[in-house]
């Protein structure tokens, strides 16, 4: 009866132990991460892209001379079309009065022809950088305005060139001329009094030499 009791006791000893142990073996379950904490806010650029821009060497030209066409901030290696628009020079405004000499009398002026507007195309290829130069030689005058779009990238810039007709020499008008012919006049019939006056001294001399 004893020995009965005995072990009783000691195998509800040793499952009072066995229960602590084998509750802290078991696996213990983990937080579960947010979504917040795993996903990285979107980093900006390192830097914002240069937006395009297209330029000419020399805003004011002549007919006959090139300038040089500049674009930067296109896309990399991609074609560029560019497009160029006339706007002939606004004409003289109707019922203007006509220009005058200082004497008062009018000038006859050529007319002008009119010039229409005629778009031209072309294009150029930019390098890594998105950059490109083009050379460009205008063949009629007015007011030319380059309009650049990348084909892949779509980026648009433009800029303007005045075209001017070729220098030339001003007219000789009759107003002009009056002035040299009036002092050359004078000059001539002043030389011809005094030839007139010497021819007659010298006459007056003969002719005192000649009575004594």
């Amino acid at each position: 009866m004893r020995l009965s009791r005995i072990i009783m006791a000691l195998t509800v000893g040793l499952a009072v132990v066995a229960v602590p142990t084998a509750a802290g073996a078991a696996p213990q379950p983990q937080p579960t991460p947010s979504a917040t904490a795993t996903t990285d806010p979107p980093q900006p650029p390192p830097y914002a892209p240069q937006p395009p821009a297209l330029t000419v060497n020399r805003p004011t030209i002549y007919l006959g001379e090139t300038v040089i066409l500049t674009g930067t901030g296109f896309g990399p290696n991609e074609t560029v079309d560019i497009v160029v628009t006339v706007t002939p020079f606004a004409a003289p405004a109707g019922g203007q009065a006509p220009a005058r000499r200082s004497d008062g009398s009018t000038v006859a002026m050529a007319p002008v022809a009119h010039q229409a507007s005629a778009p031209l195309t072309f294009t150029a290829r930019t390098d890594a950088q998105g950059r490109f130069t083009r050379s460009y030689k205008p063949s009629v005058t007015g007011l030319l305005t380059f309009t650049a779009t990348g084909r892949e990238s779509g980026r648009t810039a433009s800029t303007q060139l005045r075209v001017l007709h070729k220098k030339q020499p001003l007219p000789v008008t009759g107003d002009s001329m009056g002035t040299p012919m009036k002092l050359g006049g004078g000059l001539v019939g002043a030389g011809a009094v005094m030839l007139l006056l010497t021819l007659a001294w010298r006459r007056r001399q003969r002719l005192g030499g000649a009575a004594h």
